[in-house]
């Protein structure tokens, strides 16, 4: 029997997203952000919801552009002291030692030290309540060689991406590997 708890937040597992963005003076800046993913095949496209109050929404309407930027499991530490202080208070890169580069496609900053990176332009804007929806065309995917296997295909293992669990607000790793998508389900 299910137990109802009313409309929450709740989706298992939420993926870590660091996003990248400058500010109006060209600061790097880098932003924990849980409500985000996956939203259109053609053209390739992320979705993420912020607050207005939150100092990376400014810099993405200023600038257009943000790169979302996934941590491995190395990086949990960092990853949270992002979403814990505020850019416009604090050097967030200088604090956490973690490296800003310059994309040549968007103006945003990503973080050389995660293995993968969305670079994005930002497309559409809807206002959903307490947060805004940014969704960004991904003109480019970048991610550590050491995460591809001889084919290029990226491998989970290899890249330990950390997991969110809203409710209980807490980190996770992955597990091993179930089985095959569109195959392990055939009759």
């Amino acid at each position: 029997m299910k137990k109802s708890l009313g409309p929450k937040t709740i989706i298992y597992p939420t993926p870590v997203l660091i996003i990248g963005t400058y500010d109006k003076d060209g600061k790097p800046n880098a932003m924990n952000v849980a409500w985000g993913g996956l939203c259109c095949s053609n053209p390739p496209s992320v979705a993420i919801s912020l607050r207005k109050a939150t100092y990376t929404y400014g810099s993405i309407v200023e600038r257009k552009a943000f790169t979302v930027n996934i941590p491995s499991e190395t990086y949990v530490k960092q990853a949270d002291y992002f979403g814990i202080v505020s850019g416009a208070k604090e050097d967030k890169f200088s604090v956490s030692k973690l490296t800003p580069v310059k994309s040549d496609l968007v103006d945003a900053p990503y973080i050389k030290e995660f293995p993968i990176v969305l670079e994005c332009k930002l497309t559409h804007t809807v206002e959903i309540g307490l947060h805004t929806q940014f969704i960004g065309q991904i003109i480019d995917t970048k991610i550590d060689e050491l995460a591809l296997d001889e084919n290029n295909v990226p491998q989970l293992g290899k890249i330990k991406p950390i997991l969110y669990a809203p409710e209980i607000r807490a980190y996770y790793g992955i597990g091993e590997c179930l089985g095959k998508a569109f195959s392990i389900g055939k009759h």
